[in-house]
């Protein structure tokens, strides 16, 4: 947060309600971005990790795509920081006889391609150097994974990672992990908006330089 003067009086924040400010920032560890579906999230997120990647700043981790054909979205792939792209889910595929199948709507989610692709990326999540994890998104379809929830509490606990994430906005049943992710002290949370998208860039590195220190 920054300090700021009291539209009112015009009258500077007092230095107890500074040092407040200050220190609640300093409780910051990880970032995460809600909003309505379509609103901007993933566009955003790679913006944010352009940004801090040009200063250098070691970025791990995955993003999810939409996949469409002839102006149609037909599913959704995870895309690695480094280009590296599986399927998370398709409209109407079925899963393979013997196995389960995860729905989400008209969507089937590909649980082994997305577990194949994105658990690994974990394993090098708390390897002693400091980075960020990008984290896009912990949503319906990926908390069919188990190994996928352990892993993200494991990284939220790490000492060595920070991570921008996207969670869906509050809709039906609670999805438990994401309620846990709102509930935590060092989480701090934007609520993006066709309003706000072009212009919170700037608030959300700065946040997240804080939190990399």
């Amino acid at each position: 947060m920054r300090a700021s003067c009291d539209s009112g009086s015009g009258t500077p924040e007092s230095p107890a309600r500074v040092r407040y400010e200050n220190s609640e920032l300093m409780m910051i560890k990880h970032v995460f971005l809600t909003g309505s579906p379509g609103v901007g999230k993933t566009t955003l997120v790679q913006k944010v990790w352009d940004s801090l990647s040009s200063g250098g700043v070691s970025i791990h981790g995955f993003c999810t795509e939409e996949v469409r054909e002839s102006g149609r979205r037909v599913g959704f792939d995870v895309v690695t920081v480094h280009g590296q792209r599986g399927i998370l889910a398709r409209v109407g595929s079925t899963a393979p006889s013997g196995r389960r199948e995860y729905t989400v709507g008209q969507y089937v989610v590909d649980l082994p391609s997305f577990e194949s692709l994105a658990l690994p990326l974990f394993r090098n999540a708390s390897d002693g150097n400091r980075k960020l994890f990008v984290i896009d998104e912990i949503g319906k379809m990926e908390l069919f994974s188990q190994a996928f929830i352990r892993a993200v509490r494991q990284t939220l606990d790490s000492t060595d990672c920070t991570i921008l994430g996207t969670i869906p906005v509050p809709k039906g049943r609670p999805l438990g992990l994401v309620e846990e992710i709102r509930a935590r002290r060092d989480v701090k949370v934007f609520m993006v908006t066709k309003e706000n998208r072009n212009d919170i860039l700037d608030e959300i590195v700065t946040t997240l330089k804080e939190c990399l220190k």
